[in-house]
């Protein structure tokens, strides 16, 4: 069985990243740290093989994924020298299966660093016919048994009225009157219109519209998101139940987070920053129940190039009404901390795809900041819906196989 992965921004820094990171590991010259489904309990799971899968993409900007890879290199030394220099060939053959992609709706400043995109004269149901085309020739062309499609584009501006989406059939004339649906929607109708599946590693729309999540529902396709969660809100995912399950009470919790890559410029944009923000912010709300000041900011460092940075404050109240602080920073390669997830998403998706499980997967709730049609942001609590999960199934394949 041979898994497609189909990387939305194939030429970023994530996909480049994660593209290495699986031919790296595929030519035995880097291990899988950082990979939740290489360690208990997911890898008791038949999951698709790391160094098995077919990569291919879509992206707005031209160059290659060796150029990316080798930039990466050079200005953050991340992925290293002999990792590049043994999937340097692999590379090569993926970006004979990138396509050119689109930038419709995804603000100005995506519009503005995209060199190349779909045809802007085109309609949104000629872009998305397109989109499922090169879907179906990847697929074709690879001979592939499933082609999953994961979302790592750049963030876009947060629909002004995303209510209006709450059907497939708005989704449908949404595109037939040229609505401003954004391009990460078009992606994930075109995908799980198809069959499939999808999933959305960042804040935009997505596969988060009603419309959407119905025609999953319908197609019985599985589909999960959204924004990966991967540094500072990982900390706070795991740290605020302490002081929950404490009683101790938070009455301030400020995040000042930094980054220098193509996402912290993109994300200078008030317009496309409104919906990483929301979705950073509110895992805190959905743990502490108490009134708290709770503030996150991001700014653009260009110096720090792929690393990012995020200082935390939180001021908390205990017995006798004492004033605490817990400070604590951050700091990684944003791409390094990125990639094995989309790794880890592919696979367990094209799991759930190869079950016949449809629709959302909230047992991958520990991945997102914002997972979609899951209230529970306890991070200890998610990985227990994954670890239920995987003793499901290897039950069942415990008794299928005891009784044959």
């Amino acid at each position: 069985m041979t898994t497609g992965v189909w990387l939305v921004g194939a030429r970023g820094n994530v996909a480049t990243t994660a593209m290495v990171g699986a031919r790296a590991i595929a030519n035995g010259v880097t291990g899988t740290e950082g990979m939740v489904t290489e360690r208990p309990p997911c890898d008791a799971l038949d999951l698709p093989f790391v160094d098995s899968l077919v990569f291919g993409g879509h992206d707005v900007q031209s160059g290659s994924v060796v150029e990316q890879a080798e930039a990466l290199h050079e200005r953050n030394g991340v992925p290293g020298r002999a990792a590049l220099d043994a999937v340097r060939d692999d590379l090569a053959a993926i970006d004979d299966r990138i396509e050119v992609g689109t930038a419709r709706n995804c603000g100005t400043t995506v519009e503005r660093l995209a060199d190349e995109a779909a045809d802007e004269a085109d309609s949104l149901r000629e872009i998305t016919n397109q989109i499922r085309t090169d879907y179906d020739a990847f697929a074709e062309a690879e001979d592939l048994d499933r082609v999953v499609v994961v979302n790592v584009a750049s963030s876009e501006p947060v629909p002004h009225d995303p209510t209006q989406y709450d059907t497939v059939d708005a989704i449908e004339a949404a595109l037939d009157d040229d609505d401003p649906l954004p391009a990460s929607s078009l992606y994930a109708y075109a995908a799980l219109s198809a069959g499939y599946p999808f999933v959305n590693f960042t804040p935009n729309a997505a596969n988060a519209l009603p419309g959407i999540r119905e025609l999953a529902e319908r197609e019985n396709v599985p589909h999960m998101g959204r924004d990966g969660k991967t540094g500072e809100t990982l900390m706070k995912s795991a740290l605020a139940p302490m002081f929950a399950d404490r009683n101790l009470r938070v009455e301030s919790w400020e995040g000042h987070n930094i980054l220098g890559n193509g996402d912290g410029e993109v994300l200078e944009d008030e317009e496309n920053k409104a919906g990483k923000l929301d979705s950073k912010g509110g895992v805190l709300d959905g743990i502490l129940d108490e009134p708290f000041h709770n503030r996150v900011r991001i700014d653009y460092t260009p110096a720090l190039a792929d690393w990012k940075t995020a200082w935390d404050d939180v001021r908390f109240r205990g017995f006798l009404d004492t004033q605490m602080k817990l400070q604590f920073t951050w700091e990684g390669s944003d791409s390094a901390l990125a990639a094995p997830l989309v790794l880890d998403l592919a696979r367990l998706v094209a799991y759930a795809d190869r079950e016949g499980e449809g629709g959302l997967q909230p047992h991958l709730a520990s991945f997102f900041k914002a997972p979609l049609g899951v209230d529970e942001h306890r991070l200890a609590a998610q990985f227990d819906m994954l670890t239920e999960y995987v003793a499901r199934h290897t039950d069942a394949r415990a008794d299928a196989e005891g009784g044959a």
